[in-house]
């Protein structure tokens, strides 16, 4: 797979992360907080990842 392909799917990845922080601030979330916050974490630590392999420039 060519390298701007994966960053392009990244940035989508990104963008999408938004929206877990929206459904994070819903007050009737319930004990689904637990599974969204994990899901942001691991976006995170998957993204920094991806920044420290393929870093730009």
């Amino acid at each position: 797979m060519e390298l701007q392909m994966i960053r392009d799917r990244i940035a989508t990845i990104r963008s999408k992360r938004e929206a877990l922080i929206q459904l994070l601030e819903q007050p009737d979330l319930g004990t689904l907080r637990i599974d969204v916050n994990q899901a942001i974490e691991e976006m995170d630590d998957l993204l920094e990842e991806f920044d420290r392999t393929f870093p730009v420039g």
